[in-house]
């Protein structure tokens, strides 16, 4: 019989050091664009178990730049893979590399594109900061996940459509509470 894999690990200081290594491979693909590279997600959040993989963000400001942005991610092996159903998030995969990357190819990511004034850079910012600065909001999503990742027997595609489902209220629930925080 097979040992079961743990789809959420716990909080692994590592993932900040993955992130600043898969930005520098980015930024120096897209140097000279006027962009920002973001950490998002589960594991750019203390203390917060996760799913080993990096959120990224690149954020641009003007229209244009997307297709430079697309055009030269190509370069380095991604393809362009629409936004998913997601306004304003464009995402990008790693096809079977031409250029190996010790970084890219190794380090478990996801990699999306946003305008400045995406509504969903905005969540994903707002969710990520609450959750830096909210001891018991990051406690009780931390406990959601692990429960969800039993509930899924540990099955990555379950998980992320249970996901999808469940945890649509709370993070809908904190995004408001910091949206009502940042206004006061």
């Amino acid at each position: 019989m097979t040992k079961k894999t743990e789809l959420i690990h716990p909080y692994n200081p590592n993932w900040v050091t993955n992130f600043e290594s898969i930005k520098t491979v980015i930024q120096k693909q897209l140097f000279g664009l006027d962009i920002k590279i973001e950490h998002v997600g589960s594991t750019a959040v203390p203390d917060l178990a996760a799913k080993a993989i990096i959120d990224t963000d690149i954020i641009y400001k003007k229209e244009v730049e997307f297709e430079e942005i697309k055009s030269r991610l190509i370069k380095i092996d991604y393809f362009h893979n629409g936004n998913q159903g997601i306004e304003q998030r464009e995402v990008f995969k790693r096809n079977t590399p031409q250029v190996e990357s010790s970084i890219l190819d190794t380090l478990a990511h996801h990699l999306y594109v946003c305008p400045l004034d995406s509504e969903e850079l905005k969540r994903h910012l707002l969710f990520r900061n609450y959750l830096r600065q909210n001891e018991p909001a990051r406690i009780k999503y931390q406990a959601i996940k692990y429960e969800l990742a039993e509930e899924a027997n540990q099955n990555k595609k379950v998980y992320t459509e249970l996901k999808e489902i469940k945890v649509r209220e709370f993070i809908l629930s904190v995004i408001a509470q910091a949206t009502k925080e940042k206004k006061t």
